[in-house]
């Protein structure tokens, strides 16, 4: 039975919409010494803490009691070194906050020219997602920039935001900025939400206006092995492409792979821009994070398919901020999947052997 989540729905599309704006206006606005560095050499911008200020405002406005999962925290910008950086983060999520209320958008999540916040507001709200997980209750999960190389490149980046409840996501949440609306125009119109509620289906919005249109609602088609090919990351530190290769290769793929950043990925498989999300560990002991995979897996789901990890178990959002022992991702369409994992657990045999 589904939940009625249709105010959370709201709420999280408007959030990541805002968001999405705010993330395009960096973009077009970048200066490259607002970069910082995090430890796992992923590039983190001010886009990210910006962004992440935003999603958290409005949640903690419409949600007080909810819990928030996120990646960034503020101390960075706390120190005397994040001064220019603070500022910056600052204007850009007041200037985001403040803009004028768009259709089906409300004053009380702390939207419009009235609700300007102090830099302390601002650190303490992004500081709010520093939840620690767990098995029962509610949480959000947000990942305000998934796919930053992508992002400071004018790719494919994605604004994903997800609401578990007793381990199990419930409504998922992609912004996908530079997306094309329609896959078979490329160069044509920009700039989608992907949203999904479990039991409720999947749906493409407008970016531009996404809480009054109703949508395209998203089937992942069936694929033969001719017209089947793998979406998978760009990086090749988030990414075993050569293990990607042999699975292709077992399945009889002959089309090459598309390659994106971020859970724009499980975006394109769900409207059935590839066949195939494959995403396999390239390090020992490396755990994938909750917000990486919960709003799109479960936008898969919806669209008819089928997300696991390589041993063919569910992924399992209760265990914390990571997946813990889920090794891999695997996702395709229900038709497709267990070939995929088949191919999969084959592939990693031939590893073993070697």
């Amino acid at each position: 039975m589904s939940l009625n989540l249709a105010f959370e729905k709201q709420v999280a599309i408007a959030a990541v919409r805002r968001a999405c704006v705010l993330t395009a206006s960096v973009f077009n606005n970048l200066v490259k010494n607002e970069t910082l560095t995090k430890e796992d050499a992923s590039p983190v911008t001010v886009g990210d803490f910006s962004a992440q200020a935003v999603i958290n405002t409005i949640l903690n406005r419409a949600f007080p009691d909810d819990p928030i999962v996120g990646e960034e925290d503020a101390a960075d910008l706390r120190a005397e070194s994040g001064a220019a950086l603070r500022k910056r983060i600052v204007e850009l999520a007041n200037a985001t906050l403040t803009a004028k209320l768009e259709v089906e958008e409300k004053e009380e999540w702390g939207l419009g020219p009235n609700y300007s916040q102090t830099t302390e507001q601002l650190l303490d709200i992004i500081d709010r997602g520093n939840y620690g997980g767990g098995r029962t209750g509610r949480m959000w999960t947000l990942d305000p920039i998934d796919g930053t190389k992508g992002f400071l490149r004018g790719e494919q980046y994605a604004v994903c935001l997800s609401l578990i409840v007793d381990a199990q996501v419930e409504l998922g949440v992609i912004g996908c900025p530079n997306l094309p609306s329609d896959p078979s125009n490329p160069s044509g119109p920009r700039g989608n939400i992907f949203v999904a509620v479990r039991g409720q289906g999947a749906y493409q919005l407008p970016l531009h206006d996404p809480l009054s249109s109703p949508g395209t609602r998203l089937a992942i088609p069936a694929f033969t092995p001719e017209n089947l090919n793998l979406l998978e990351s760009v990086e090749k530190a988030h990414a075993k492409l050569s293990f990607n290769d042999r699975v292709a290769e077992l399945l009889g793929v002959t089309r090459p792979p598309t390659r994106m950043d971020s859970q724009a990925k499980y975006a394109a498989l769900s409207r059935g821009d590839g066949g195939v999300y494959l995403r396999m560990p390239t390090g020992v002991g490396y755990r994938e994070k909750i917000w990486d995979h919960a709003p799109g897996s479960l936008i898969v789901e919806e669209a008819g398919g089928v997300v696991t990890d390589s041993r063919g178990e569910r992924l399992d959002f209760g265990l914390g901020r990571t997946l813990g022992e889920n090794f891999g991702v695997v996702a395709a369409g229900k038709q497709t999947h267990a070939k995929v994992l088949e191919a999969v657990k084959k592939a990693l045999a031939e590893e073993k052997g070697q």
